[in-house]
Order: C-alpha cells, then structure tokens, then sequence
C-alpha cells in the first residue's frame, strides 16, 4: 500500500482510467453535499490563509498490473463519491468556459483534456471516469453533450446544479478552488494488499452501507473482472431487481432468514454480513461461490414470491393470501 498526501487534479491528471466496480452502489451524493462543497471550494480560494480543502481518501488498486498498457485502470474502492462530484463540477467549469469567453489561466480544452478525458483513446477508455450501469451513460452523455431531458439521477441533477452556479463573477474563484483540493491517495498492491479487508476496515460502523452493501462487495470485490460481470449480471443485479423499491428495506431481512435455513440458528439482523461470512467459508458451504450465489438468487425469487407478494399466478396468489 503506498498512501500520501496529494493534489486532487494531480491525481486524476495523466492517461489512467478510474474505475467504478460493478459491487458499488450508484452515485448518491445529495444536492444539500454538493452545496456544501461548493462552499468550502470559495472560500478556500478566497481565504490565502487555507493551503487547501481535504476531502477525504481515495482508494484504488490496478487490475492487471501485469497488462501492459498505456491507460491503467484503477478500480475505485473507496472515494467514488467525492470522485465523481469533482468531475462534474470541473465538467460544468468546462461547459461554461466553452460558451463564455472568460480570462482565465485554463480553458474548456483544458479542463477536458487534461481531467476528464483521455484524449488520445477510443470508446471507453477515452473516459477518466467510468461509473456504473445508468450512471455510466447519464455521465458520458454529459461529457459529449447528448441531451436527455427524460433522465432524472443523481448524476444529470448534481451536473445541473453545479452548472446554475457557475457564472462569469465567480468562475474564477470556483476554479481557483478545485486548485487547491486535497486528498489521501491510497494506490493498493493487488498482489500484497487485501481490497476487502481495507474496504471493511473503512467502513467498521455499519453506519454507511447496509448489510446488503457488504454481502454484495464481499462476494464480488475478490473475484476476477470477467466472474465479478458474470455473476452480478446474471444474479445479483436480477435479484436487486426482484425486490425492486424494497431491496434496502427488505434484501437484509430475506438474507437472515436465508442464513436461517442454511445454518439452523437465526442471526441478529445487524451481524448478517458475518454470519453469511461464516457460512461461505464454512464446510457446509462446500460448493463454488457461483453456486453460493446462485442458490442465494432461487431463494430470493421464492421470498420475493411469498413474503412481498410477487406471486403472478393468480391461484396460488390466493392460496399465499391466507398466510
């Protein structure tokens, strides 16, 4: 693990590619954050007595450190948030310096060449950032200025948002600010360093992801890229499908009763991500994480069935109405 103190666009600047592991959840940073953090960057500029805003860590690791290439990509384990925020905030820096002839020591050019994109790449790799799933196209459409007026995210409103502030008195000082950002950048070995147990160490309340979040990241952050594609399309993401609004209300209480019938003894609702870890590195959990996984997904479409009335036969829906 080699961790230090680092300028947040010297970090982004270069040919790599950032990348969003499908175990993450989307990108979910509220208006009143964004707010906040707009704040901090002027009045750190405004204020020569500040070095700098820190904004906390980002932590990644590469791939395939054995693929040789000219674009690393770095897969993000911590720090999306704050990752994705800035780029969209130097994205709207960006629009606007496009279509207002401002002075200023960069220009729109600039910003895209050097902090959002790799210029010299094609299809995806162009991308400094790659999110995930629909947070994937809502940003890529931002950056290439494809309208979409009927897509509503985190993503498209926070861009939004940062574009309605953004005006010819202070473009300056926002980007002065974004200047003077500040974070841990934690580059793990992939071959040393155990993703997981940083990523657990990281989030040790519960406090910020659910049980569900840390199954999920359990069994999909070691696995390799092509396994971790496979079983998140092909079961979990289906799954989160089938529980649909309810899955952060209701996937942590199907997993203690899955666990229940699996072990014979019912965990307490707030130690479910252990005990599932038990389970699976149990003799009792002899097969393959594919099948774990699998097995987890027929229980959860039987469960969605019976418990949260998704039953589409209309007999047998009659027949679950009396329990």
């Amino acid at each position: 693990m080699k961790a230090s103190s680092a300028n947040l666009l010297t970090v982004i600047k270069g040919p790599k590619q950032f990348v969003i592991p499908i175990y993450q959840r989307t990108y979910s940073w509220q208006l009143a954050q964004c707010d906040q953090l707009l704040k901090d960057i002027i009045r750190i500029s405004k204020d020569d007595n500040l070095q700098g805003h820190f904004l906390g860590s980002i932590v990644y690791f590469q791939e395939d450190i054995h693929t040789i290439s000219d674009v690393p990509k770095l897969l993000v384990i911590d720090g999306q948030q704050r990752l994705t925020t800035v780029s969209l905030l130097i994205l709207a820096l960006s629009h606007f310096l496009k279509n207002n002839p401002v002075e200023l020591d960069t220009n729109a050019n600039k910003l895209f060449n050097y902090y959002l994109l790799n210029s010299d790449e094609d299809n995806d790799l162009r991308y400094k950032l790659m999110l995930t799933r629909g947070d994937k196209q809502s940003y890529i459409n931002l950056l290439n200025e494809i309208p979409q007026e009927d897509t509503m995210n985190r993503v498209t409103e926070n861009y939004k948002f940062f574009a309605s502030r953004i005006n010819e008195e202070n473009v300056k000082v926002i980007y002065n600010g974004v200047l003077r950002l500040f974070i841990v950048d934690v580059a793990l070995e992939k071959d040393k360093d155990n993703p997981q147990l940083i990523f657990e160490s990281m989030n040790s309340t519960g406090l910020d992801l659910s049980q569900a979040d840390l199954i999920r990241n359990y069994v999909l952050m070691g696995q390799e890229i092509d396994l971790q594609t496979k079983l998140y399309e092909n079961y979990w993401f289906p799954m989160e499908q089938t529980f649909g609004n309810e899955y952060s209300t209701r996937f942590d209480g199907f997993m203690r009763d899955y666990l229940s019938v699996k072990t014979g003894k019912i965990p307490r609702i707030g130690e479910v991500y252990e005990e599932f870890k038990l389970y699976i590195n149990s003799d009792r959990s002899s097969e393959s994480i594919e099948e774990n996984v699998k097995d987890t997904f027929n229980f959860a479409n039987h469960y969605s069935k019976i418990v949260l009335r998704k039953e589409k036969d209309k007999d047998l829906q009659e027949m679950l109405a009396i329990f």
